[in-house]
């Protein structure tokens, strides 16, 4: 006997024939209606009718640079989908993203939601401002000195795995500690910074977090615990079985699955997330949270009386004197997790690289370093010797310039009443984003040189105004960076301790940083030679 679909496939063949010229016909119109107005605006030819041009570019990792040449191409304005431009002009950013303008962060966010809408994924403005008052506070200047010690710790452990690997390179020697091979050769240590970065980050935002580090340093290895049972099992409370996975690869993966599932339609992403690239991603979702999820219940677990981000959260409260329940909890402190990791990692590898690849820069940088620091025998820098240091700054703003972890444009809906900028007038509801790669290399504000690498731009009085307008590397406006000050001592710390021990040269003098974006933009290797200096 029949079954109803045999006996209905017929009458569906020519509706689902029909189904690929329907989808079509639905794009073409929108591009005809032009509901926000922005079809005299060039671009790409897909991205005028369809979200399929950026659902295209993103997973292949270089989003940003691909813009770029969009408006080298275009000009300042281009479309990048049926309801976004891209506005490459410095003017933009307080135009778009400014206290008060009244504009949302847009459906890409949703794609960033795990455990629950944290700070960085909320797009409703009230709940926004409520989880900003409760973790604001804790990024307070006084709350960061608090934190130094835990940031020089980790660093000292750093320079001291660097100290014995170097000792055995001088005799000849060669190994692979964890995911990181190294050589001696030259009288130099020779291996990828790349992977120690990120044990650095990682291991000091664990023990900020979560109250303890993730180990990484000292075992050289990316390795973090995530429960077996998933997260129902570690929200419940029940003593579930812990597996460890690369906690680095994972949160590369995350950032690569969310940024391209973002620029997707809503109705697109449940098929979308079949198809093997999206469905191995949202397992790094799943994992990434899973980190969070144990840290947290393990922290919890053992009450204790230690200051440090994850206690400041727990002591926090809203306007009603009601603080974060544990879902809540958890999933600001997976932010903290993501935002406090990958960025100073990325960062602190790209600084290495440019100081490698410009000796000039690193000698200055060097002798800013001998004459501020002195010969001290402390090997770590602190804090009040950071903050004397303006030639470090140069080095690290330039850097954080070219190399801007956070590159592409952060999309946001334009606001009732519209938005003007540049003499454009932009309707209700359309989608704009500022691409800090692009503005970070517009030569009227950093000079016919905008590519290249020059610390010394920054002292020149001329540009800047021009350029602290323009510099973006933490966002601007209410949805800004909270972690901002944080973010700068580590890397102060970081950088200064490093560079006044080791001189470093690249493997592969002229090579350029190869880099991969997700949501961020990465690093994926710099292979440099260390060599021990004399202070």
């Amino acid at each position: 006997m029949a079954s109803m679909f045999d006996l209905q496939l017929p009458t569906l063949l020519p509706a689902l024939a029909a189904l690929p010229a329907i989808v079509i016909l639905v794009h073409v119109a929108i591009y005809l209606v032009d509901p926000y107005g922005i079809r005299q605006y060039p671009g790409p030819f897909l991205a005028k009718f369809s979200d399929a041009w950026l659902g295209w570019i993103s997973p292949q990792g270089h989003r940003s640079e691909i813009i770029h040449e969009m408006h080298l191409k275009y000009g300042p304005f281009v479309r990048i989908s049926p309801s976004e431009v891209s506005v490459a002009d410095p003017d933009a950013l307080a135009a778009v993203y400014a206290h008060g303008n009244g504009a949302l962060k847009s459906r890409f966010y949703d794609a960033f939601v795990s455990i629950e809408r944290g700070l960085f994924n909320t797009r409703d403005r009230k709940q926004h401002a409520r989880k900003r008052k409760i973790v604001s506070h804790i990024f307070s200047q006084k709350s960061v000195v608090e934190f130094e010690p835990h940031i020089r710790l980790y660093v000292g452990m750093l320079l001291g795995q660097w100290d014995r690997l170097y000792d055995g390179a001088v005799k000849g020697l060669s190994g692979d500690d964890g995911d990181g091979g190294w050589v001696g050769r030259e009288g130099r240590l020779w291996l990828d910074c790349l992977p120690w970065t990120n044990y650095l980050a990682f291991d000091i935002i664990g023990d900020l977090a979560f109250g303890a580090p993730f180990g990484m340093i000292e075992a050289a290895r990316d390795v973090a615990p995530v429960p077996v049972g998933g997260a129902s099992a570690a929200f419940s409370g029940k003593q579930d079985e812990v597996t460890h996975i690369p906690a680095v690869a994972v949160l590369n993966g995350r950032g690569e699955y969310s940024m391209s599932m973002g620029v997707l339609p809503a109705w697109v992403r449940p098929v979308a997330r079949r198809f093997p690239w999206y469905s191995r991603g949202l397992q790094d979702v799943k994992h990434l949270a899973g980190i969070a999820i144990v840290a947290v219940a393990k922290r919890l677990g053992a009450p204790t009386d230690r200051v440090d981000l994850l206690s400041k959260l727990q002591a926090g409260k809203d306007d009603n004197g009601d603080p974060m329940g544990r879902a809540e909890l958890t999933a600001e402190a997976l932010t903290l997790l993501i935002a406090g990791s990958d960025t100073t990692s990325n960062s602190t590898c790209a600084i290495i690289y440019y100081l490698a690849a410009h000796p000039e820069a690193q000698k200055k940088l060097q002798a800013e370093l001998d004459e501020q620091l002195g010969t001290e025998d402390e090997r770590v820098a602190t804090g009040d010797q950071v903050k004397r240091l303006p030639y470090l700054d140069a080095c690290i703003d330039e850097a954080l310039r070219l190399h801007s972890t956070s590159a592409l444009g952060l999309p946001r809906i334009v606001p009732d009443g519209g938005l003007v900028i540049r003499g454009r007038a932009f309707c209700e509801g359309a989608v704009l984003s500022v691409p800090s790669y692009t503005i970070h290399r517009d030569p009227t504000v950093w000079g016919e040189d905008a590519d290249a690498f020059r610390p010394e731009r920054w002292f020149e009085e001329e540009r800047k105004d021009a350029m602290q307008r323009t510099f973006n590397p933490f966002s601007v406006g209410p949805r800004a960076c909270v972690g901002r000050n944080l973010a700068s001592l580590e890397l102060q710390i970081i950088v200064a301790s490093i560079l006044r021990r080791f001189h470093f040269v690249l493997e592969h003098p002229g090579e350029a940083l190869e880099t991969r974006e997700g949501f961020l933009r990465k690093p994926l290797y710099c292979h440099v030679g260390i060599k021990r200096r004399d202070v």
